[in-house]
């Protein structure tokens, strides 16, 4: 209750990192990134009844209704009710009460049926509804948290905000090449130089390091685009836009700066990839004077790195549908299925043995095996006497450089879908190890947040799906599998034939 106590109003702001936003038609309830609207806002009411005094809330909408925990199914033999605006009626005032239970920093709204608040992921219809269910699969236990946000403090932090900016740097009225980037407003030169001069393990991936590849989760590449400016992920590492030439910040051991092949720096920008969304652009450019927005900070993870900005935001390569699709940001995840979106696999394609770095760890192994399954090559010293094949792919110069280590696992295309069975959309790649087909659809269920999903495969002769059935083939078959919803046309088909 401590969340709901002293504020007035209030937004709710869910794991899909959207709003509960009180639609225009005065009844129906959904999710949006648009918190800025007024729909978004929710007067909060203490529901006294005597017996358990301020144990429960009701929450208004800006159009005078109440969040309505109702009876009535969301689809028909699905577990979800719907969640609408409705007025109160006279006897039933605890239907539209809401208990808060804590979960950590965050909370859940229990209704009057022992069901919580859900924010919706996956395919429409679900797309950004809201329903009050159980969730059932691990995969959606985080879609009953809700962060509330108490609007009159976050009117009190921006304020606080705009007035730390203006006593630390002067305002831009524009953008001038010879004036510091106005991308980022602070520098890591304000740091402690304790932090500043003890260097953290993520160093140890470019250590004596020139020149590096970065591979993402989706088996891509960071790639400087040829307009000079923008930056994506690509499959094909043995371009010259996949190598960036590593660059060491004067005076703190624990920070980065990446040049592409045009001679621009890795930028973490403040400019919001998608109106709305949490994302920034990565881009690249070449201020007159560098500053701290071109400045990346390695922290290690297991046999991988994750670059983090001065501002806490980490490095990430999106997957999903366009216009996410091969796309840069810098973000912090706040989903399961996007954890590993921040992490990096490093290539070292030459060595620099005038390396600045001071404080040498003991070397590494040449041969690491990273979570993904692939084999990360690492020089040990400047001075390696080992002729052994993985290194000197490393050193090459030619497109054997850029060749795939061998990998263990599979790669599975997925595709989803729609009521039809039509597929229109990519295959997104996923690495499985494993062989059943139980596990596969457990996997997928994890990677993209649906239930109950069927796993199929698509007939060479007739184009129709079948369930998957049999063992999965070796792994050095690459697979390509579509993503069949329940409860759509193709799985009560799927049900009539007798195949589930």
């Amino acid at each position: 209750m401590e969340f709901f106590v002293k504020a007035k109003t209030i937004k709710l702001h869910s794991h899909l990192d959207k709003y509960l936003i009180a639609d225009d038609d005065r009844e129906t309830v959904r999710q949006s990134r648009n918190s800025s609207n007024l729909r978004a806002k929710w007067t909060v009411e203490i529901a006294e009844d005597g017996v358990n005094n301020n144990h429960r809330v009701r929450l208004k909408s800006c159009h005078g209704k109440y969040l309505t925990a109702t009876e009535t199914p969301f689809l028909l033999g699905m577990t979800g009710n719907r969640v609408l605006q409705t007025n109160i009626e006279p006897g039933l005032e605890w239907k539209f009460d809401w208990e808060p239970v804590r979960d950590g920093f965050n909370v859940k709204l229990r209704s009057w049926s022992g069901k919580y608040l859900r924010a919706n992921g996956g395919t429409p219809p679900w797309r950004n509804s809201v329903t009050h269910d159980d969730p059932s699969s691990s995969a959606t236990q985080d879609w009953v948290l809700w962060e509330v946000r108490s609007v009159e403090l976050k009117e009190e932090e921006e304020e606080k905000e705009v007035l730390l900016s203006e006593s630390v740097v002067p305002s831009f009225p524009y953008f001038d090449s010879e004036a510091v980037s106005p991308m980022s407003l602070f520098s890591t030169e304000s740091l402690p130089s304790t932090k500043r001069n003890f260097k953290t393990p993520g160093m140890d991936f470019f250590h004596h390091a020139k020149t590096v590849r970065l591979r993402g989760h989706h088996v891509k590449y960071l790639i400087a685009e040829e307009d000079e400016e923008s930056v994506t992920q690509n499959r094909n590492g043995s371009s010259k836009n996949a190598r960036w030439t590593l660059e060491y910040v004067p005076h703190n051991n624990n920070i980065i700066r990446l040049k592409s092949c045009y001679g621009k720096y890795l930028t973490a920008s403040n400019y919001p990839f998608l109106l709305g969304m949490t994302g920034h652009k990565v881009l690249q450019t070449l201020p007159h004077i560098p500053d701290s927005s071109l400045e990346w900070e390695p922290i290690k993870d297991g046999a991988r790195v994750k670059l983090r900005t001065c501002d806490g935001n980490f490095l990430r390569a999106n997957g999903g549908l366009p216009p996410w699709r091969n796309t840069i940001t810098h973000d912090i995840p706040h989903r399961t299925a996007t954890q590993d979106w921040i992490l990096w696999d490093v290539d070292v394609v030459e060595i620099n043995v005038n390396s600045p770095v001071h404080e040498l760890p003991s070397p590494p192994p040449l041969l690491k095996q990273d979570s993904n399954g692939f084999q990360n090559s690492v020089p040990s010293s400047p001075l390696v006497h080992d002729k052994s094949p993985s290194f000197f792919r490393q050193q090459s110069n030619d497109s054997k450089v850029d060749t795939l280590p061998k990998m263990e696992g599979r790669v599975i295309y997925y595709h989803v879908a729609d009521e039809s069975g039509e597929v229109s959309d990519e295959g997104m790649p996923m690495i499985f190890k494993g062989y059943g087909v139980e596990e596969l659809t457990h996997k997928f269920e994890e990677e993209t947040g649906l239930e109950g999903i069927i796993v199929c495969n698509k007939s060479p002769l007739n184009g129709k799906l079948y369930p998957l059935r049999l063992q999965l083939p070796p792994h050095n078959v690459t697979m390509h599998v579509v993503l069949v919803l329940p409860f759509s046309k193709v799985a009560m088909d799927f049900e009539a034939q007798g195949l589930l």
